[in-house]
């Protein structure tokens, strides 16, 4: 159905990790490495990344890891992302 199959991580999500998350969870993760160019350029999917904890940060109650509870943290991001999505939907151009 709907579930979740690819991660996109940064560098230093490597090691065991992957081993762990294909067969526990079978999903598949892709690293995305930066390059060795000296200047900036643009990283293909890391903006995806970055764009959306912008969003998710944006509201105030995941800025902070106040949830005890992950999946209470878990909620809460989905709020906000529902919160962000419904806007953006809404919005008058």
């Amino acid at each position: 159905g709907g579930r979740l199959r690819l991660v996109w991580a940064d560098g230093g999500y490597t090691g065991t990790l992957l081993t762990w998350a294909r067969t526990r969870l079978g999903l598949i993760i892709e690293i995305v490495k930066r390059p060795a160019t000296p200047h900036f350029t643009v990283l293909p999917r890391r903006w995806v990344v970055e764009r959306t904890l912008a969003w998710i940060t944006r509201h105030r109650r995941c800025v902070r890891d106040h949830e005890r509870l992950r999946h209470h943290h878990e909620a809460m991001v989905r709020w906000a992302m529902i919160r962000t999505t419904s806007q953006r939907l809404t919005q008058r151009t």
